[in-house]
């Protein structure tokens, strides 16, 4: 089985995602959660019979032949700076890491794969894909799913589904989301308008870890709010479409800022170019900021190819956990801030100054629906 150092000594396929595919759409995550028949979820079980889940789980997880070599830990075994590390890297929930005793985490080798016991439910898994490939994703976790289901007596209820701990799962048990870089709505002051009518249409905006948490770096989450009467394919058809139309009003918006008004645009990259390169000082949300602007800078041709993959690496490098694990230690905020910016100059040392004149000069705005709100989809 890998080390918890090995896993962390590579970043993720899906952080590592090149091209223009992913300059809107990051990511790409199904998540199903599954509970075994006739056993107390894992809220209301003791710690004897936790453990005792967990150990029907694990074996059945362990033995599949996509999850070989992979990581396998009881949380018990991992200290709280190692699990947060975990949550950093979207491989389980801040509500995973708070528990212990009776849970474990099974990660594949290139973390496209994570399974959580114990966390809400006895079994959350998930599958993460770089760009928009939600289906990819879906595919990927089905043919698991099948396969333990196979192995284990999962709760389900012919009229009900999949039965969840809490009752919003109820149904599939799914949960499909995508990742998304909306600077220029930010910058256009358009976005407040857009996730408003993102949520009357039944799906939900998060932060960049899921529910109650902010946005940092411009990046939101999407995804479903109910599961209850629909299908896994009506959810990921209904769910793709809303973000393509969220996606093409962040280019459009990229696309018209180049247009009318450049010198701001460029100004503003350039100076995210610039702090970044030079400050001494970066606390989470100002470093997310500038590298967000950077990133866009790359998206429109400002800086070269790669550039984007490095801001994406960036982003999970100079976190908190993941400063102290670089570190060695645990860091007061203060001297976290100090190493945030040293690895920032360090990474940015041969990036060259924006290139204004690779900008492209010829702006094609897209014409499949720029007036907000978002419509809904027709079913």
């Amino acid at each position: 089985m890998m080390r918890f150092t090995t896993l962390v000594k590579h970043p993720a396929d899906w952080m590592t995602g090149k091209g223009k595919e992913n300059a809107v759409v990051i990511t790409s995550r199904i998540r199903l959660a599954r509970n075994l028949r006739e056993e107390p979820f894992p809220g209301w079980a003791m710690k004897a019979e936790r453990k005792e889940i967990m150990n029907t789980i694990l074996p059945e997880v362990r033995s599949l032949a996509t999850m070989k070599d992979g990581f396998s830990q009881e949380l018990s075994n991992l200290d709280s700076l190692q699990k947060q590390v975990m949550v950093e890297r979207h491989l389980i929930s801040r509500e995973q890491a708070a528990r212990s005793e009776g849970c474990a985490a099974v990660v594949n080798r290139k973390q496209s794969l994570s399974l959580m016991v114990n966390e809400e439910d006895h079994l959350r898994m998930q599958s993460i894909y770089s760009g928009m490939r939600l289906r990819e994703a879906y595919d990927l976790l089905d043919s698991l799913d099948k396969e333990l289901e196979t192995k284990l007596r999962y709760a389900f209820d012919a009229k009900l589904g999949y039965i969840t701990a809490c009752p919003t799962n109820l149904g599939t048990g799914m949960r499909a989301s995508a990742m998304l870089h909306l600077p220029a709505l930010v910058l256009s002051n358009q976005i407040n308008q857009v996730l408003q009518a993102v949520g009357k249409i039944g799906l939900v905006v998060r932060g960049l870890f899921g529910e109650g948490t902010e946005s940092l770096g411009d990046l939101f989450q999407i995804s479903n709010q109910s599961t209850l009467g629909e299908s896994e394919e009506s959810i990921i058809d209904r769910l793709e479409r809303v973000i393509k139309q969220v996606a093409n009003h962040e280019r459009n918006a990229r696309l018209k800022m180049m247009e009318e008004d450049s010198d701001t645009l460029t100004d503003k990259i350039c100076r995210a170019y610039g702090i970044l390169k030079h400050a001494h000082l970066f606390d989470s949300k100002e470093a997310f900021t500038h590298i967000s602007l950077m990133r866009l800078g790359a998206d429109l041709g400002y800086f070269p190819e790669g550039t984007m993959q490095l801001c994406d690496e960036l982003m999970m490098e100079i976190q908190p956990a993941h400063l102290q694990l670089y570190a060695g230690k645990e860091l007061e905020p203060e001297k976290r801030d100090v190493i945030r910016a040293e690895i920032i100059r360090d990474q940015l040392q041969n990036l060259k100054p924006p290139a204004i004149s690779n900008v492209a000069n010829e702006v094609d705005i897209t014409d499949d629906g720029d007036e907000l709100p978002i419509e809904p989809p027709i079913d």
